[in-house]
Parts: C-alpha cells; structure tokens; sequence
C-alpha cells in the first residue's frame, strides 16, 4: 500500500492546513414533493487540504512519485493527521491531476487535497 511522503522535516503538513469533517447525506424527492433525507456513511469522513510551499527538489520529486504511485484519485493509501497524529488507513486523493509550481530555481508548490474513504 502507498503511504503519503512526509517532508524532509519529517512533518505530514506546512501550515496553513485545513481540517474538516463531511457527511455524506443524500435525499430522495418523490413525486408528491416529500423528500425522504437518509445518511450514506456511517459517521463522518475526514477531508485535509494541504498546501505545500517551498519544497526542494527531493520533496517535489517524492510528492509526484506518490501521486503517480496512488494513480491520482484510483489507489488508496494511509495518511498521518498532522493535527493529533492518528493514522487513517483508508485515504485518497480527492483529484486525479496535480499541479506543481516552480516557485524559484530550486522550490515548487503545490496542494493536495485528501479524504477519508469508508469501506
């Protein structure tokens, strides 16, 4: 299984990063206009959006060959909340692209949005 790379500071995430909760609710509509709402996960799922910002050669070259290793959004992979340190097993990457800016000669950035699956 492939596992999200940690910088070479040994941290998941640069700051700012973002944290949430999601549910995922639907509702069916039918014909007389009464909508019948239900819950399509048992609790919450996680969501991080994580923006990395001056990374050398070597961490931009582990983020892409993560990516490519994930197959974008396809493969999934275990991530390290950088909040309190608890490991989800079952994550990926909400996009298949990744975009990486070359910020100066030897620094790029980029931003990686990943979300907890339920089996």
């Amino acid at each position: 299984m492939v596992s999200f790379p940690n910088l070479k500071t040994g941290a998941v995430a640069q700051y700012p990063a973002k944290r949430s909760l999601v549910f995922q609710n639907d509702a069916l509509r039918f014909v007389d206009g009464v909508e019948q709402r239900y819950r399509d996960s048992a609790g919450p799922l996680h969501r991080w959006e994580i923006a990395l910002d001056r990374l050398d050669e070597g961490e931009v070259a582990a983020v892409m060959e993560f990516f490519l290793a994930a197959q974008g959004a396809y493969e999934e992979f275990s991530f390290t909340d950088p909040w309190d340190s608890t490991v989800y097993p079952n994550c990926s990457l909400e996009s298949d692209a990744l975009e990486v800016t070359a910020k100066l000669e030897a620094w790029g950035a980029t931003s990686i949005v990943i979300v907890e699956n339920r089996r």
